[in-house]
């Protein structure tokens, strides 16, 4: 009998947020039950806890999270320890941030939602609130999003209001960071990471699809190879 894959969901549930109940059921139905998932707290890995344990890493919408430093830790982490990673919504913000201060140099990003006041304003209101909202995107040719869904494009469901800042677009795309998702405008609606097993962060939210999500399917079978992989060099 296969042991279950271990996802931490980083966040702190809310019982209101439909998509922290939607999340566990969406990974449950994409393995046919065999993943565990534990709900790790941003202020939990600010203290230190470890994040060695797990498979994978989701980090959940839901801002404002109790510590932004410990949501960033943790998405450095993933990136660092190429562990594969899914960010949803906050996620895709959050994971934008830690890219734009630990690989760019840009130590100041930051979300305007939490810090009005940010002297880069990564993360700022978008034209058109997308709370709600159901759109489509599209993929980019070659990117995990393009190859898990198998087609072009997708409707896809958002609860948000923040998003990039075009101002810094050119900065984001100048390294291993490459746009992986689009909306009808061009706006960049998901990002991976080149030269990473998984490292995917989407505006969107696929965990809502009333259909089990290539994108979820995707993530764990990142996961799972994760678990076989750390099975082997433990055996």
């Amino acid at each position: 009998m296969h042991s279950a894959i271990r996802v931490g969901l980083l966040g702190e549930f809310n019982e209101q947020q439909k998509a922290h109940h939607a999340i566990p059921k969406a990974l449950a139905a994409a393995s046919e039950g065999a993943v565990e998932t534990t709900w790790v707290s941003t202020e939990s890995v600010e203290r230190g806890e470890s994040l060695a344990e797990f498979h994978g890493l989701w980090c959940v919408p839901g801002m404002p999270y109790r510590s932004a430093d410990g949501a960033i830790s943790a998405i450095r982490f993933a990136r660092t320890s190429r562990l594969p990673f899914l960010g949803t919504s906050a996620g895709f913000q959050y994971a934008l941030i830690e890219y734009a201060r630990h690989v760019l140099g840009l130590a100041e990003a930051d979300h305007q939602k939490s810090n009005p006041k940010a002297s880069i304003p990564l993360i700022t209101p978008l034209g058109c609130g997308l709370a709600g909202v159901k759109a489509r995107v599209r993929f980019i040719e070659g990117s995990h999003l393009r190859n898990a869904y198998r087609t072009a494009e997708s409707m896809e469901e958002y609860h948000c209001s923040f998003g990039l800042n075009g101002r810094y677009r050119r900065l984001i795309e100048s390294g291993p960071m490459c746009v992986s998702a689009v909306d009808d405008q061009q706006e960049i609606r998901a990002v991976e990471l080149d030269g990473h097993p998984f490292f995917v962060a989407t505006l969107f939210q696929p965990e809502m699809s009333v259909v089990p999500s290539p994108l979820v399917a995707a993530f764990v079978g990142a996961c799972r190879r994760r678990q076989h992989t750390l099975t082997q060099v433990a055996s």
